[in-house]
């Protein structure tokens, strides 16, 4: 009897201990308000940096191999700990599952995934693969107050957004099928087709115009006209959705 009376109490006392455990990691890691989360979070944000320039250099053609063994030992190193710090995010998050699977906990994952992938995987394919290493950019938004304000605006105005682009969309294939009727005749080897329009309705929305691809008759350029006053809207609207979600995310921060 005393015997189960004490292995409850270690069991108990090891659970208490382990849940005290996450709650100091899940500080350490998530709460850059205190003086060891601000060191964390400075540590991982020049890690990542370290680990992007060293991701540059590699590009350069005519790397010496001194050069080379640099560069995959900052690689490793900084796998090592965006790997350590994967794992304390894991182990310490609420709902482990919930972290994994969003929109942070993929972009952790795609940050070392490259290099693990390069031991199971055919080196003919590896360079597909390496380009998810540019990822550990994004990684530094979790870091910094001002970009995360961005991440909370994206979720207030996700619906707007959504229904932002399905109109866009709409417009695209509505001013495609306009200047298909209007210059596939004059010109049936550029907008041979709707399809083959989507380019040249794509950077007129945008207000981009490259000038490759051009209306040459009356009809097609009073047609395009329209499209570029629709496409000032197109671009300005965004813009006016995103700055006053980031006007209530900086108000919620300060309340």
């Amino acid at each position: 009897m005393n015997e189960n009376n004490e292995l409850k109490s270690s069991y108990i006392h090891t659970a208490k201990f382990e849940i005290q455990m996450k709650k100091k990691l899940r500080s350490l890691i998530e709460d850059n308000t205190t003086r060891n989360g601000k060191l964390f979070d400075y540590f991982i944000q020049v890690i990542i940096l370290i680990s992007l320039i060293s991701f540059a250099i590699e590009t350069l053609p005519n790397n010496s191999e001194e050069t080379k063994k640099v560069l995959f030992l900052i690689e490793l190193i900084s796998v090592i700990i965006f790997s350590v710090e994967y794992l304390l995010r894991v182990y310490s998050a609420k709902s482990p599952l919930k972290y994994i699977f969003s929109f942070f906990g993929i972009i952790d994952l795609l940050a070392i995934l490259p290099f693990y992938l390069k031991f199971a995987i055919d080196l003919r394919a590896l360079r597909v693969f390496r380009v998810f290493r540019i990822f550990r950019a994004l990684k530094l938004i979790r870091y910094n107050k001002a970009l995360l304000r961005f991440h909370v605006a994206a979720k207030m105005v996700k619906e707007e957004m959504v229904l932002f682009f399905i109109v866009t969309a709409i417009l695209v294939f509505l001013s495609a099928s306009g200047i298909y009727f209007f210059e596939n005749e004059a010109q049936p080897e550029v907008f041979s087709s709707i399809f083959h329009s989507f380019w040249w309705a794509i950077v007129t929305l945008t207000t981009v115009g490259y000038g490759d691809v051009y209306p040459i008759t009356v009809g097609g350029k009073i047609f395009t006209f329209f499209v570029l006053i629709i496409g000032v809207g197109v671009v300005t609207v965004p813009a006016g959705i995103i700055a006053t979600a980031l006007t209530s995310a900086r108000n919620m921060e300060k309340e």
